[in-house]
């Protein structure tokens, strides 16, 4: 019994007992349902709540708000991403997929022709014991306009810009797109390290990238 039950039981018993009906007030406590000691108290009622809160989401649906009233109108990402190329750490292969022609972004909202990718690659050589690193211009501007990167985070002056990994795993430079969108660089390092100082790759082919990769510029 609850306290409060109790306490209204009790008021009941004394106030018929003053006006002198003793029997009919043992007879209503008597009435009055007690609880066994073991058993469980009344489970709440849940609140009432949206049909889709209740929805069950995936790991990679987490971003999405269920409160926001077009939740059910949102595409699932398990379903925009269903058929994409993965890379070995079962990533989406963001450059296979546009070889491919899995996608095809756009530049410009607009839809207006946007200028042809800049097929120039720029060897990094201060790497110390690390092969070189090998940027390519045509896979990023493939996607990217120039003015995204350039004059900011990277000078567009050879050399100009010291990068380092510390600086890319805090979302920096090169990590403002790879570990978050682009593939993560942790145990990928020969994706970018790929060239001995004499020119020749880093890796044997069998372990390169899949996707063709430009002539080294010398």
């Amino acid at each position: 019994m609850t306290g409060k039950r109790f306490l209204l039981s009790l008021v009941g018993l004394c106030m018929a007992l003053m006006a002198g009906e003793g029997g009919d007030a043992v007879a209503a406590l008597k009435a009055v349902e007690v609880p066994s000691a073991d058993e469980p108290p009344p489970a709440p009622q849940p609140q009432s709540q949206p049909a889709h809160a209740a929805e069950p989401t995936s790991a990679r649906d987490e971003f999405y708000d269920p409160s926001n009233p077009a939740f059910d109108r949102l595409q699932r990402a398990g379903e925009a991403l269903d058929g994409m190329p993965l890379d070995r750490d079962g990533k989406v292969d963001w450059m296979t997929a546009l070889r491919r022609q899995t996608i095809a972004p756009r530049q410009r909202l607009d839809g207006k022709d946007r200028p042809p990718p800049l097929d120039l690659d720029i060897i990094m050589r201060n790497t110390r014991l690390m092969p070189n690193v090998r940027f390519p211009h045509r896979a990023h501007t493939e996607w990217l306009d120039c003015s995204n990167c350039h004059p900011s985070p990277f000078a567009e002056k050879a050399g100009s810009t010291q990068i380092r990994m510390e600086d890319i795993f805090r979302g920096q430079f090169c990590g403002k797109c790879h570990d978050r969108v682009a593939f993560i660089t942790h145990r990928n390092c020969y994706r970018c390290h790929s060239v001995n100082p004499d020119g020749t790759p880093a890796l044997p082919p069998s372990v390169l990238p899949v996707h063709p990769a430009a002539p080294i510029a010398r």
